[in-house]
């Protein structure tokens, strides 16, 4: 079989959570607190080759809570990664596949572990709402290519 006919492959190893992390810097006195705290969330998403036809793919979550004095209920930054095995796909599908589909099928499980985390420190679950990945990875294409021509 040459090359062009093999089928392409596309799947799921592994998926796991790399890396947690939940800090209530203020506690206790942060319950005794009253207001409407302001929620901040940052997301970053990192793909490695880890083997022939293996890819490593990290989806990183930072929910920040602070208070209007800027002092901070809650922090929780989740690294949902997964391992993906990636064959007879063409080389410019490639990057979209990690940077798109592999970030799209991690972040229910990201989701639901900040949820989870943040109730078990006591405060009201957090909801993310869904993201537009394809957005993001576009975002991230044309900021590289814009420092790119710029040095």
């Amino acid at each position: 079989m040459s090359e062009e006919q093999k089928p392409s492959v596309f799947g799921i190893q592994k998926i796991y959570v790399k890396d947690a992390s939940l800090e209530i810097p203020n506690a206790p006195q942060i319950f005794l607190e009253q207001g409407n705290p302001a929620i901040s969330v940052e997301v970053h998403s990192k793909a490695e080759q880890i083997g022939e036809s293996m890819y490593e793919v990290v989806l990183t979550v930072t929910v920040t809570s602070k208070l209007e004095d800027e002092k901070t209920v809650f922090l929780v930054e989740v690294g949902q990664a997964g391992i993906f095995q990636i064959e007879n796909v063409p080389q410019g599908d490639i990057e979209p596949l990690l940077g798109v589909a592999c970030p799209n099928i991690l972040f229910p499980y990201v989701r639901e572990s900040i949820s989870d985390l943040v109730n078990r420190a006591g405060f009201p679950p957090v909801m993310l709402q869904p993201m537009n990945f394809e957005s993001i990875y576009q975002q991230q294409k044309q900021m590289q290519a814009q420092s790119e021509t710029t040095h």
